[in-house]
């Protein structure tokens, strides 16, 4: 019998070694079990072979019959613990897998950022409308920051003489769309970023369906025109907007909001300027680091909005003169009677109970 039991034993430690699966070495055993019962009914009493193997086959019907019944109860132990497990929870998409909490760490670190901020940026859909001097630095830093959906529309391809400011682009991208571009470099930045390119210029058909797909949007166009169409689509959508221009030296940034309380552009600028006054970069030139001072000011305003860090820039209009190194701060408020967003700031009344 002992015999039998170190053959069993080692066709098990065998199958180990060589890998073979559990199931096939229990069939082994099997087999070795079924000759050994046969040769204890089949041979006569008294053989040698049936004397090697324990010489009565009882013994080997109550061997068999107890490891039947130990093999009956772990599987129902099996199945009953699958059963009183509970069910796997489906991944949950709010969570940050590891790589992103180790990309974002220094956020989350900030007090007034922390895991709830990163969140909120995370699930933000911001537009930014421009892929230049403003646009390139506004789109890398949202991006790595984390911003989950980005949005950038320009008409534009890369040209050569963009490349002395306008970060985002490479020469070996010359002559291709800036908004292709702008995506290849945010990818290549943040794959955890969603970057929707809109290769045409913004227009007042456009506007009101592209700007209700975001909650932010970004201006850093490089004419009068183009924002005051980008501000009177915001103000429509009821969407903050943050709008920058640069010319030479200087720049200027604000927060406009005239849902929440602030002032629209229209409302600090009602007068557009006369034509040659206010020259485009191609006109009169920029300093290369001067939209990267701007634009990352934009994307911090950006980040403060989302998470509700700190304070903003909502009736407020920064001044910044780089050849000085000033900045300045002046206060802006909304303009009753503004044609653009007069109609969320009426009047006061005057003491006759008459609008003034």
């Amino acid at each position: 019998m002992l015999a039998v039991l170190a053959a069993a034993v080692a066709i098990w430690g065998i199958g180990h070694v060589m890998g073979a699966p559990a199931r096939r070495r229990w069939v082994l055993i099997g087999i070795l079990y079924a000759a050994v019962l046969l040769a204890q009914v089949a041979l006569p009493p008294g053989h040698a072979l049936r004397t090697a193997t324990g010489g009565r086959v009882e013994y080997w019907l109550v061997v068999g019959g107890l490891v039947l019944l130990v093999a009956g109860y772990r599987a129902a132990l099996a199945r009953l613990r699958a059963r009183a497990a509970p069910a796997a929870a489906p991944p949950d998409p709010a969570r940050f897998t590891e790589a992103e909490l180790n990309r974002y760490a220094r956020h989350i670190l900030l007090r007034e950022i922390g895991g709830p901020g990163q969140q909120r940026l995370r699930a933000a859909r911001v537009l930014v409308v421009g892929a230049g001097g403003l646009g390139a630095p506004v789109l890398l830093y949202l991006a790595a920051a984390g911003v989950g959906t980005l949005g950038v529309i320009d008409d534009d391809v890369v040209e050569g003489s963009n490349l002395q400011r306008q970060i985002i682009h490479t020469d070996a991208r010359i002559g291709l769309p800036k908004v292709r571009s702008a995506a290849t470099a945010v990818a290549a930045l943040n794959p955890f970023v969603t970057l929707r390119p809109y290769q045409r210029r913004l227009t007042a058909a456009i506007a009101a369906d592209l700007f209700a797909d975001y909650d932010l949007i970004l201006d850093g166009t490089d004419n009068f025109d183009t924002r005051e169409l980008v501000n009177r689509a915001a103000v429509a959508a009821g969407k903050p907007l943050i709008s920058a221009a640069i010319a030479q030296w200087e720049g200027q940034l604000s927060l406009y909001d005239p849902a929440r309380g602030g002032p629209c552009l229209a409302c600090v600028f009602p007068v557009r300027p006369a034509p040659g006054l206010v020259p485009t970069c191609a006109e009169a030139g920029v300093a290369a680091p001067l939209p990267g001072v701007l634009g990352s000011m934009m994307a911090m305003e950006a980040v403060k909005h989302i998470t509700g860090a700190g304070q903003g820039l909502r009736g407020r209009l920064v001044i910044h003169d780089a050849l000085y190194a000033e900045t300045r701060t002046i206060a802006t408020k909304p303009r009753p009677g503004c044609p653009v967003c007069g109609h969320l700031h009426p009047a006061p009344l005057d003491p006759g109970g008459v609008r003034a």
